[in-house]
């Protein structure tokens, strides 16, 4: 099995640690490789971010398949370019979204997301409304902090606990969703202070979430509905390559 990891900006911070991370997932038999973005931005925080990358993303996702990958995964949390690329692609495709979403539902009826900034709240909204979990969705918060700057881990961590106990006890969440896959590595962690204060309540990692889906769906040998993603017509389209 050949996955592509599409970490979609144009910075290469996060892939060593993507590489590591990925080696703790007991992927055995599956090969990964990793690609930033030549066109777009350094980070994704709102929609104009997330519009700039979109394009790009697409010409990867596209010259994936082409050079014979069986899944692709988008690494961004709000999940951009995925449903277009389904449309296009014979393979599967995932952001961290949805799988984090879809088995959050399977673990408790009250969601909870801690994601990066203010500034992505109505993209997230708005995810959720898309694949129709929002009503178990009863809080969105966050912890401030941009994602060129997610690795000081103890202020990262420190900062996720605090609105996974705000999450928890004044939204009454039952499962805690991290909204944002560069903090991947987190779930664990986050976890076991929850376990301390009595709270044993999952925490969903997006990245480990969508490595294993589409492991899943490559394994099944699924791809997504061409009754929902239907086909583009061939018509005259002109962009950079």
């Amino acid at each position: 099995m050949k996955l592509k990891i599409i970490v979609p900006i144009i910075s290469s911070i996060f892939n060593k640690s993507i590489a590591k991370e990925i080696s703790n997932y007991n992927c055995q038999g599956i090969e990964f490789d990793i690609e930033n973005l030549d066109y777009g931005t350094e980070s994704i925080e709102c929609e104009y971010d997330e519009a700039l990358v979109i394009p790009d993303i697409l010409n990867k996702a596209k010259k994936a398949e082409e050079e014979g990958f069986d899944g692709v995964v988008v690494d961004c949390f709000g999940d951009p370019g995925v449903r277009a690329a389904r449309e296009v692609l014979n393979i599967p495709v995932v952001g961290g979204f949805e799988p984090s979403m879809l088995l959050g539902a399977g673990l408790g009826d009250r969601l909870g997301i801690v994601t990066v900034l203010p500034t992505v709240l109505p993209m997230l909204e708005g995810a959720a409304k898309r694949i129709g979990l929002d009503s178990k969705v009863v809080c969105f918060r966050y912890v401030d902090i941009p994602v060129l700057d997610l690795g000081n881990i103890s202020k990262l961590e420190d900062a996720l606990y605090a609105q996974s106990i705000e999450a928890i006890e004044k939204d009454n969440a039952h499962v805690i969703i991290l909204g944002c896959t560069g903090m991947m590595g987190m779930g664990k962690k986050l976890h076991n202070r929850l376990i301390e204060e009595s709270y044993d309540v999952p925490v969903i990692d997006p990245f480990f979430a969508a490595i294993k889906l589409i492991e899943v769906y490559v394994a099944m040998d699924l791809k997504h509905s061409r009754r929902t993603y239907m086909k583009p017509r061939d018509k005259a389209r002109k962009w950079w390559k």
